[in-house]
Protein backbone atom coordinates (compact mmCIF):
# COMPACT_ATOMS: atom_id res chain seq x y z
CA UNK A 1 0.00 0.00 0.00
CA UNK A 2 1.43 3.34 -0.88
CA UNK A 3 -0.24 7.02 -0.35
CA UNK A 4 1.08 9.99 -0.78
CA UNK A 5 -0.16 12.69 2.02
CA UNK A 6 -0.16 16.73 2.74
CA UNK A 7 1.86 17.43 6.17
CA UNK A 8 -0.80 19.24 8.00
CA UNK A 9 0.49 22.91 8.30
CA UNK A 10 -1.10 24.29 11.85
CA UNK A 11 -0.96 28.37 12.22
CA UNK A 12 0.88 29.42 15.70
CA UNK A 13 -0.53 32.39 15.35
CA UNK A 14 -4.10 31.72 15.91
CA UNK A 15 -3.09 29.23 18.57
CA UNK A 16 -1.64 32.13 20.93
CA UNK A 17 -4.73 34.32 20.04
CA UNK A 18 -6.73 31.59 21.64
CA UNK A 19 -8.49 32.34 25.14
CA UNK A 20 -6.48 31.09 28.21
CA UNK A 21 -4.14 28.76 25.94
CA UNK A 22 -3.15 25.67 27.55
CA UNK A 23 0.51 24.57 25.90
CA UNK A 24 3.06 22.41 26.24
CA UNK A 25 6.77 22.44 25.21
CA UNK A 26 9.08 19.50 25.21
CA UNK A 27 12.90 19.61 25.62
CA UNK A 28 14.99 16.80 22.85
CA UNK A 29 12.15 14.03 23.63
CA UNK A 30 14.07 11.19 22.26
CA UNK A 31 11.76 8.40 22.66
CA UNK A 32 8.97 7.51 19.73
CA UNK A 33 6.39 6.27 22.74
CA UNK A 34 6.96 9.05 25.00
CA UNK A 35 6.35 11.51 22.11
CA UNK A 36 3.33 10.00 20.84
CA UNK A 37 2.09 9.33 24.53
CA UNK A 38 2.37 13.05 25.26
CA UNK A 39 0.35 14.32 22.35
CA UNK A 40 -2.35 11.60 22.67
CA UNK A 41 -2.95 12.86 26.02
CA UNK A 42 -2.47 16.55 25.52
CA UNK A 43 -5.24 15.67 22.89
CA UNK A 44 -7.65 14.14 25.84
CA UNK A 45 -6.64 16.88 27.80
CA UNK A 46 -7.83 19.95 25.71
CA UNK A 47 -4.54 21.19 24.98
CA UNK A 48 -4.04 23.93 22.45
CA UNK A 49 -0.77 23.03 20.83
CA UNK A 50 2.44 20.95 21.68
CA UNK A 51 5.53 22.46 20.60
CA UNK A 52 8.87 20.39 20.30
CA UNK A 53 12.17 21.90 20.45
CA UNK A 54 15.34 20.73 18.34
CA UNK A 55 16.70 17.40 18.48
CA UNK A 56 13.67 16.13 19.56
CA UNK A 57 12.19 12.55 17.63
CA UNK A 58 10.81 13.48 14.16
CA UNK A 59 7.18 13.64 14.30
CA UNK A 60 6.36 11.36 11.39
CA UNK A 61 8.58 8.61 13.09
CA UNK A 62 6.22 5.14 12.76
CA UNK A 63 6.17 4.99 16.45
CA UNK A 64 5.56 8.77 17.23
CA UNK A 65 2.62 8.24 14.43
CA UNK A 66 1.50 5.18 16.24
CA UNK A 67 1.17 5.97 19.59
CA UNK A 68 -0.37 9.11 18.55
CA UNK A 69 -3.35 7.18 17.81
CA UNK A 70 -4.77 9.64 15.81
CA UNK A 71 -4.27 12.62 18.01
CA UNK A 72 -1.40 14.30 16.17
CA UNK A 73 -4.42 15.08 13.53
CA UNK A 74 -6.65 16.66 16.34
CA UNK A 75 -3.46 19.36 17.87
CA UNK A 76 -1.44 21.39 16.26
CA UNK A 77 2.38 20.20 16.69
CA UNK A 78 5.38 22.43 15.88
CA UNK A 79 8.61 20.75 15.41
CA UNK A 80 11.83 22.16 15.81
CA UNK A 81 10.70 25.41 18.02
CA UNK A 82 13.81 27.57 19.10
CA UNK A 83 12.61 27.42 23.21
CA UNK A 84 14.11 30.97 23.49
CA UNK A 85 11.86 32.32 20.33
CA UNK A 86 8.75 30.79 21.93
CA UNK A 87 9.51 31.46 25.50
CA UNK A 88 9.66 35.26 24.52
CA UNK A 89 6.47 34.80 22.62
CA UNK A 90 4.91 33.46 26.01
CA UNK A 91 5.77 36.46 27.96
CA UNK A 92 4.25 38.59 25.25
CA UNK A 93 1.00 37.06 25.20
CA UNK A 94 1.37 37.05 29.10
CA UNK A 95 1.17 33.02 29.35
CA UNK A 96 2.93 31.77 32.03
CA UNK A 97 5.79 28.76 31.79
CA UNK A 98 6.09 26.31 34.42
CA UNK A 99 9.23 23.64 34.23
CA UNK A 100 8.59 20.22 35.47
CA UNK A 101 11.77 20.49 37.64
CA UNK A 102 12.89 17.87 40.40
CA UNK A 103 14.16 21.23 42.45
CA UNK A 104 10.67 22.89 42.09
CA UNK A 105 9.06 25.59 44.63
CA UNK A 106 6.22 24.28 44.58
CA UNK A 107 3.59 21.54 43.43
CA UNK A 108 1.11 21.95 40.44
CA UNK A 109 -1.77 21.86 42.81
CA UNK A 110 -0.89 25.31 44.49
CA UNK A 111 -0.95 27.12 40.62
CA UNK A 112 -3.84 29.20 39.12
CA UNK A 113 -3.92 26.61 35.75
CA UNK A 114 -7.31 27.88 34.90
CA UNK A 115 -5.52 30.54 32.93
CA UNK A 116 -3.47 30.38 30.32
CA UNK A 117 -0.61 28.66 31.19
CA UNK A 118 2.37 26.52 29.21
CA UNK A 119 4.71 23.26 30.70
CA UNK A 120 8.18 22.51 29.63
CA UNK A 121 8.91 18.70 30.07
CA UNK A 122 12.82 17.82 29.64
CA UNK A 123 14.56 14.67 28.07
CA UNK A 124 13.96 11.21 29.05
CA UNK A 125 17.53 10.82 30.60
CA UNK A 126 18.41 14.33 31.01
CA UNK A 127 15.87 16.13 32.52
CA UNK A 128 15.59 20.11 31.73
CA UNK A 129 18.90 21.73 30.70
CA UNK A 130 19.61 24.44 32.50
CA UNK A 131 19.46 27.02 29.78
CA UNK A 132 15.72 25.74 29.13
CA UNK A 133 14.94 25.81 33.00
CA UNK A 134 16.14 29.46 33.13
CA UNK A 135 13.43 30.51 30.15
CA UNK A 136 10.60 29.52 32.20
CA UNK A 137 8.63 31.68 35.28
CA UNK A 138 8.69 28.79 37.83
CA UNK A 139 9.61 25.51 38.67
CA UNK A 140 6.92 22.96 39.42
CA UNK A 141 7.63 19.59 41.07
CA UNK A 142 5.13 16.56 41.02
CA UNK A 143 5.13 14.76 45.00
CA UNK A 144 6.95 11.34 44.54
CA UNK A 145 6.57 10.14 48.38
CA UNK A 146 7.91 6.94 47.07
CA UNK A 147 11.27 6.15 46.27
CA UNK A 148 11.57 6.64 42.86
CA UNK A 149 14.37 9.32 41.68
CA UNK A 150 11.85 10.74 38.80
CA UNK A 151 9.15 9.74 36.69
CA UNK A 152 9.01 8.95 33.40
CA UNK A 153 8.34 12.04 30.74
CA UNK A 154 5.28 11.25 29.47
CA UNK A 155 3.87 10.60 32.46
CA UNK A 156 5.26 13.60 34.38
CA UNK A 157 3.69 15.58 31.23
CA UNK A 158 0.18 13.75 31.85
CA UNK A 159 0.35 14.56 35.46
CA UNK A 160 0.44 18.54 34.70
CA UNK A 161 -1.90 18.17 32.21
CA UNK A 162 -4.66 16.94 34.60
CA UNK A 163 -3.84 19.19 36.74
CA UNK A 164 -4.56 21.48 34.07
CA UNK A 165 -7.73 19.87 33.54
CA UNK A 166 -8.92 19.23 37.19
CA UNK A 167 -8.82 23.08 37.92
CA UNK A 168 -10.43 24.25 34.50
CA UNK A 169 -13.68 21.24 34.74
CA UNK A 170 -14.46 23.27 38.03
Amino acid sequence: ILAVCKKLNWDEDSVFAKKNPFLLLAEELNDPGNLGTVIRTADACGADAVFLSKGSVDLYNPKVLRSTMGSMFHIPVFQNVDLKDISAKLKENEIPLYAAHLKGDTFPYGLDLGQSCAFLIGNEARGLSDEAAALCDRWVKIPMPGQAESLNASIAAGVLMYEVVRQRLK
